[in-house]
């Protein structure tokens, strides 16, 4: 009787266990290196609790924001070997992983507006390049936007020359490379979260970003000078892993997809919101000096960047880069 009791006892504790099991939450690390208050952090918050609400708590998002958990240039190895579950990187970062077409989102004045940004990432050309990243063990996503960069640095910037000789910091991007060079400075790359060290201590004069993460980041406190120059877009990729996102329920995968579509919408419209109260923010703070160009100026900016598009046809692909303008030209751009 005592040894039934014990087997009795034994198998109760395992099915107990097991259910315990069953029922634990799925749970999804999503790792991003800016601010919770920026255009991209926000977004996180809200496929958080989209997800988890769509779930009804079969999934745990667990977000860890500026770099808490990697670096950013640890993620994309991290996502891989299934560290973590979700990340929503920059553009730029998939261009060293092997993926080079991605780099046609850092062409400077390829897109003339977010209409025809949203053209090429909710179109044919976006769809294609989120496929591209499947043979390195991710799945893509969405487009997250954040928005036009700015110029900073110690010294003003009105046209192109003024650019001469400075060191700018840049992400690992070989186009972005092109385009610092073609102004006359000299490029920089550094980790997003060694930024505001480098312009404080001088390792570099300044850098380009959305106004958003300008300000969330405080590099406006170590720049004197802001150019509203628009010349290059920033935005992102939300990836999970591919076997992870493989391995879910099939009813869990379409509650996370529609949360995402969500989250995106949310994450487009705020982008630009958030980007013109940062730059206002950047003006009333009294450090910094925020120029605008002129169009005889701009025009002049154009003409110094516009041939790097030329430049790195043979790096991202000739008939993609024409693909993108012919969604401008479509839409009423030359």
């Amino acid at each position: 009787m005592k040894l039934k009791s014990l087997l009795f006892f034994l198998v109760a504790a395992s099915l107990v266990s097991s259910a315990a099991f069953a029922q634990a939450p799925i749970v999804i690390k999503f790792s991003h290196v800016v601010a919770n208050d920026t255009p991209k952090g926000k977004a996180a918050e809200r496929f958080k609790e989209l997800a988890e609400k769509a779930t009804k708590g079969r999934v745990k998002v667990e977000l860890y924001p500026n770099s808490t958990l990697y670096k950013d240039k640890e993620e994309l190895e991290a996502l891989q070997l299934g560290a973590v579950q979700m990340l929503a990187p920059s553009l730029a970062k998939f261009g060293p992983l092997g993926v080079k077409e991605f780099e046609v989102f850092d062409l400077p004045y390829i897109f003339p507006s977010k209409d025809v940004l949203y053209a090429v990432t909710e179109g044919a050309v976006g769809k294609d390049l989120m496929k591209k990243l499947e043979s390195k063990g991710i799945t893509g996503l969405a487009f997250w936007d954040n928005g036009f960069k700015v110029m900073s640095s110690n010294k003003p910037m009105h046209l192109p020359a003024d650019m001469k000789g400075q060191k700018l910091r840049i992400q690992s991007s070989k186009v972005l490379d092109a385009q610092m060079r073609a102004l006359g400075a000299n490029p920089q790359v550094l980790a997003f979260s060694e930024v505001y060290q480098a312009l404080q201590t001088g390792v570099v004069d300044g850098t380009e970003n959305p106004p958003s993460n300008l300000y969330t980041q405080k590099m406006h406190e170590v720049q004197k000078h802001v150019t509203v120059t628009n010349h290059g877009y920033l935005g992102y990729a939300v990836i999970v892993n591919k076997k992870f996102w493989d391995g879910l329920p099939a009813d869990v995968r379409t509650q996370l997809d529609e949360a995402m579509k969500s989250a995106t919408k949310y994450a487009n419209a705020i982008a630009q919101q958030e980007n013109e109260n940062s730059l206002e923010a950047v003006k009333k703070s009294g450090k910094t000096t925020v120029y605008v160009l002129t169009d005889k100026e701009k025009a002049e900016w154009r003409k110094a960047l516009l041939p790097v598009q030329k430049d790195m046809e043979g790096r991202i692909g000739k008939d993609l880069i024409a693909n993108v303008n012919k969604e401008a030209v479509k839409l009423g751009f030359k």
